[in-house]
């Protein structure tokens, strides 16, 4: 997962209240720093991906591939 496709993951998740949750929830599995701190210490985005999710209970099925882009056609 590339940081865009983390970008556009956490859009399509959790809408408008993505950045909030990115700046300000404490994320346990990223060793208690948000998810911004966690990209900005070099943690993989896919990694800060899966540790929001777990946080916030995001269902397994919309946690794989989210982010990715709809093949050209």
């Amino acid at each position: 997962m590339r940081h865009s496709e983390f970008d556009r993951a956490v859009s399509d998740e959790f809408g408008g209240s993505g950045r909030a949750l990115v700046e300000d929830l404490v994320l346990t599995a990223a060793d208690g720093r948000t998810a911004r701190e966690a990209l900005a210490a070099g943690v993989p985005p896919r990694e800060v991906w899966l540790a929001l999710c777990a946080e916030t209970d995001v269902p397994l099925a919309r946690r794989h591939g989210a982010g990715r882009l709809d093949p050209r056609r």
